[in-house]
């Protein structure tokens, strides 16, 4: 008898707010090049255009060389969201992020959908890294 796996899937929301205006997060998201600025996990990427476009590939760099490829899933400028898709071998999380106004600067919203071993430990870093993009002037 064959016993089968464990689905270890997991989701995840995430939300900050904070003074920094809208059309900035958004251009913090928008531009690989900045993600390092603000989220302290990343530190560089590597991608072949300015702003994220969908359908394209790149790779992000963490701390101790440790890297991911990844994929721009969707881009919708008109409503600020983008999702995009992490994967290191047969590991994958797919992330969606939105920006909207608010009438003290703006919120950012993540939602994260992968294996529990790799969402879990993830989370405290992404609720930091949403806190800095909002947050960091």
């Amino acid at each position: 008898m064959r016993i089968p796996r464990p689905d270890l899937t997991v989701s995840h929301r995430l939300e900050a707010a904070g003074p920094i205006e809208t059309s900035l997060v958004w251009r913090r998201y928008c531009e690989p090049a900045l993600w390092p600025l603000w989220s302290p996990q990343v530190r560089r990427v590597e991608y072949a255009f300015e702003r994220i476009r969908p359908g394209t590939p790149g790779r992000v760099f963490g701390p101790g060389g440790l890297w991911l490829a990844f994929w721009i899933e969707d881009v919708r400028a008109d409503e600020r969201s983008w999702t995009w898709l992490a994967r290191r071998g047969p590991w994958a999380v797919a992330l969606e992020h939105a920006v909207q106004p608010t009438t003290e600067g703006t919120r950012t919203q993540l939602a994260i959908r992968g294996p529990a071993p790799l969402v879990l430990p993830y989370l405290p870093l992404a609720r930091y890294a949403l806190h800095r993009l909002v947050n960091l002037p």
